[in-house]
Protein backbone atom coordinates (compact mmCIF):
# COMPACT_ATOMS: atom_id res chain seq x y z
CA UNK A 1 0.00 0.00 0.00
CA UNK A 2 1.50 3.35 -1.00
CA UNK A 3 2.39 5.78 1.75
CA UNK A 4 -0.29 8.39 2.44
CA UNK A 5 1.11 11.87 1.82
CA UNK A 6 -0.12 15.40 2.43
CA UNK A 7 -0.31 15.89 -1.34
CA UNK A 8 -2.42 12.82 -2.04
CA UNK A 9 -4.71 13.31 0.93
CA UNK A 10 -5.44 16.98 0.27
CA UNK A 11 -5.60 16.55 -3.53
CA UNK A 12 -8.19 13.79 -3.03
CA UNK A 13 -10.19 16.05 -0.75
CA UNK A 14 -10.08 18.82 -3.38
CA UNK A 15 -11.39 16.32 -5.96
CA UNK A 16 -14.17 15.18 -3.60
CA UNK A 17 -15.22 18.77 -2.97
CA UNK A 18 -15.08 19.59 -6.70
CA UNK A 19 -17.38 16.64 -7.44
CA UNK A 20 -19.89 17.77 -4.81
CA UNK A 21 -19.95 21.28 -6.24
CA UNK A 22 -20.33 19.96 -9.78
CA UNK A 23 -23.24 17.83 -8.56
CA UNK A 24 -24.87 20.94 -7.08
CA UNK A 25 -24.44 22.80 -10.37
CA UNK A 26 -25.81 19.90 -12.42
CA UNK A 27 -28.87 19.35 -10.22
CA UNK A 28 -29.86 22.84 -9.08
CA UNK A 29 -32.47 23.39 -11.81
CA UNK A 30 -33.74 19.81 -12.06
CA UNK A 31 -33.66 18.49 -8.48
CA UNK A 32 -33.18 21.35 -6.04
CA UNK A 33 -33.40 19.24 -2.84
CA UNK A 34 -30.55 17.00 -4.04
CA UNK A 35 -28.62 20.02 -5.29
CA UNK A 36 -29.00 21.74 -1.93
CA UNK A 37 -27.88 18.59 -0.13
CA UNK A 38 -24.77 18.38 -2.34
CA UNK A 39 -24.05 22.05 -1.71
CA UNK A 40 -24.42 21.69 2.06
CA UNK A 41 -22.06 18.69 2.03
CA UNK A 42 -19.63 20.71 -0.11
CA UNK A 43 -19.85 23.70 2.24
CA UNK A 44 -19.26 21.62 5.38
CA UNK A 45 -16.41 19.76 3.69
CA UNK A 46 -14.75 22.96 2.49
CA UNK A 47 -15.05 24.54 5.92
CA UNK A 48 -13.49 21.43 7.50
CA UNK A 49 -10.72 21.46 4.87
CA UNK A 50 -9.90 25.08 5.78
CA UNK A 51 -9.79 24.21 9.49
CA UNK A 52 -7.44 21.29 8.73
CA UNK A 53 -5.12 23.67 6.94
CA UNK A 54 -5.27 26.61 9.32
CA UNK A 55 -5.19 24.67 12.58
CA UNK A 56 -2.88 21.78 11.65
CA UNK A 57 -1.06 22.12 8.34
CA UNK A 58 -0.13 25.81 8.34
CA UNK A 59 1.29 25.87 11.88
CA UNK A 60 3.33 22.75 11.07
CA UNK A 61 4.59 24.34 7.85
CA UNK A 62 5.51 27.56 9.64
CA UNK A 63 7.35 25.71 12.40
CA UNK A 64 9.26 23.46 10.01
CA UNK A 65 10.04 26.06 7.32
CA UNK A 66 10.64 29.00 9.64
CA UNK A 67 8.36 31.11 7.41
CA UNK A 68 5.98 32.84 9.76
CA UNK A 69 6.00 36.54 8.89
CA UNK A 70 5.38 36.60 5.16
CA UNK A 71 5.33 33.10 3.77
CA UNK A 72 2.67 31.43 1.66
CA UNK A 73 0.43 30.63 4.61
CA UNK A 74 -0.23 34.34 5.22
CA UNK A 75 -1.57 34.65 1.67
CA UNK A 76 -3.51 31.39 1.94
CA UNK A 77 -5.20 32.49 5.17
CA UNK A 78 -6.30 35.70 3.46
CA UNK A 79 -7.63 33.66 0.53
CA UNK A 80 -9.50 31.43 2.99
CA UNK A 81 -11.33 34.48 4.36
CA UNK A 82 -12.29 35.57 0.85
CA UNK A 83 -13.41 32.03 -0.04
CA UNK A 84 -15.49 31.94 3.15
CA UNK A 85 -17.16 35.24 2.24
CA UNK A 86 -18.01 33.98 -1.25
CA UNK A 87 -19.23 30.66 0.15
CA UNK A 88 -21.58 32.47 2.54
CA UNK A 89 -22.90 34.71 -0.23
CA UNK A 90 -23.73 31.64 -2.31
CA UNK A 91 -25.16 29.83 0.69
CA UNK A 92 -27.58 32.69 1.45
CA UNK A 93 -29.00 32.47 -2.07
CA UNK A 94 -29.36 28.71 -1.88
CA UNK A 95 -31.09 28.93 1.51
CA UNK A 96 -33.52 31.41 -0.06
CA UNK A 97 -34.02 28.95 -2.96
CA UNK A 98 -32.72 31.57 -5.38
CA UNK A 99 -31.33 29.63 -8.33
CA UNK A 100 -29.65 32.65 -9.91
CA UNK A 101 -26.27 31.76 -8.43
CA UNK A 102 -24.04 31.66 -11.51
CA UNK A 103 -22.16 34.84 -10.60
CA UNK A 104 -21.44 33.64 -7.06
CA UNK A 105 -20.46 30.20 -8.37
CA UNK A 106 -18.04 31.74 -10.86
CA UNK A 107 -16.41 33.96 -8.22
CA UNK A 108 -16.05 31.06 -5.81
CA UNK A 109 -14.70 28.64 -8.42
CA UNK A 110 -12.17 31.19 -9.69
CA UNK A 111 -10.90 31.74 -6.15
CA UNK A 112 -10.77 28.03 -5.40
CA UNK A 113 -8.96 27.23 -8.67
CA UNK A 114 -6.19 29.74 -7.97
CA UNK A 115 -5.97 28.84 -4.31
CA UNK A 116 -5.93 25.07 -4.86
CA UNK A 117 -3.30 25.36 -7.57
CA UNK A 118 -0.86 27.11 -5.24
CA UNK A 119 -1.53 24.55 -2.54
CA UNK A 120 -1.22 21.56 -4.87
CA UNK A 121 1.86 22.84 -6.70
CA UNK A 122 3.74 24.44 -3.80
CA UNK A 123 2.54 23.90 -0.24
CA UNK A 124 1.56 20.23 -0.23
CA UNK A 125 4.67 18.94 -2.06
CA UNK A 126 6.89 21.08 0.19
CA UNK A 127 5.10 19.72 3.26
CA UNK A 128 5.79 16.17 2.08
CA UNK A 129 9.42 17.12 1.67
CA UNK A 130 10.06 18.86 5.00
CA UNK A 131 8.04 16.87 7.52
CA UNK A 132 8.83 13.42 8.84
CA UNK A 133 6.51 10.43 8.41
CA UNK A 134 5.77 10.64 12.14
CA UNK A 135 4.79 14.31 11.88
CA UNK A 136 2.62 13.53 8.86
CA UNK A 137 0.79 10.74 10.71
CA UNK A 138 0.33 12.99 13.75
CA UNK A 139 -1.21 15.62 11.45
CA UNK A 140 -3.55 13.03 9.96
CA UNK A 141 -4.61 11.86 13.43
CA UNK A 142 -5.32 15.45 14.45
CA UNK A 143 -7.37 15.98 11.28
CA UNK A 144 -9.46 12.89 12.00
CA UNK A 145 -10.55 14.49 15.28
CA UNK A 146 -12.04 17.49 13.45
CA UNK A 147 -15.63 16.76 12.47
Amino acid sequence: MPERTISTMFDEDHERLDALFKSFQTLKRTDFPKAKSAFLEFKAGLQRHVVWEEDILFPLWERKSGMTGGGPTIVMRSEHREIGDRLESLSRKIQAQNLETEREEEFLLDLLDRHNMSEEEVLYPEMDHIISPEEREAAFRAMEKIA
